[in-house]
């Protein structure tokens, strides 16, 4: 499969490009700065060097035959205002522009869903990270928002709760289980669900949490 990976640098992104490598994907990456990725795996891909908030850069990520793009973009202080939302416009645009339908996301375990089961720990992760991480808590949502307004689209993906450092172990939950804000997940065990989701249909429209 020919995939188009944003955010390659990242802890969650380093893990999906590894992982896409080793499953026999080839890779495109859009990276601001191609120096930070591992030099070993850079000389496997394509790299674009650009923003995802130019819509140039993101419809020469996505060239010809893509068949699914990867967005593990994260945020933090420096993130401006629906960093990850006005990328995933960019990226909505471009694949209707190419015929490109397959979308996997990592979303916040912040963002409730209809479907999740709503303990009191889901509320303390939503009211902690509203009022600590405002600004990535909002994104999140509204990139969801974005993503359920876009049926034509073949979106799925993941919402992670607390992320660390760790090996894949490739046995965790995916679904609408209870969580709360002590429930976790490696890096490698997003990714690993994430490049799953490129050729599995079983949550199509859906984000369900993924932990330990």
């Amino acid at each position: 499969m020919k995939v188009t990976l944003f955010g390659a640098t990242g802890a969650v992104g380093g893990e999906c490009l590894k992982q896409c490598l080793e499953a026999g994907h080839a890779v495109t990456a859009l990276v601001r700065t191609p120096a930070k990725l591992p030099p070993e795996l850079r000389e496997r891909i394509d790299v674009v060097e650009g923003d995802g908030l130019d819509p140039a850069c993101v419809a020469e990520a996505l060239g010809e035959g893509t068949d699914a793009v990867l967005f593990a973009i994260g945020v933090d202080m420096k993130s401006g205002a629906d960093l990850c939302t006005k990328v995933t416009r960019n990226i909505l645009e471009a694949m209707r522009e190419k015929g490109v339908r397959r979308f996997v996301f990592c979303g916040g375990g912040s963002t409730i869903v209809a479907e999740d089961q709503v303990t009191l720990g889901a509320r303390i992760v939503e009211l902690l990270t509203r009022v600590f991480m405002g600004l990535r808590h909002r994104d999140k949502e509204h990139q969801l928002e974005l993503l359920e307004s876009s049926k034509d689209i073949d979106w799925l993906g993941v919402r992670p709760l607390q992320m660390r450092r760790g090996p894949a172990r490739g046995e965790y939950r995916i679904g609408f289980h209870p969580y709360s804000g002590l429930s976790k997940i490696s890096f490698a065990d997003c990714a690993h669900a994430m490049v799953g989701m490129l050729g599995d249909d079983t949550w199509l429209h859906k984000a369900p949490i993924v932990q330990y």
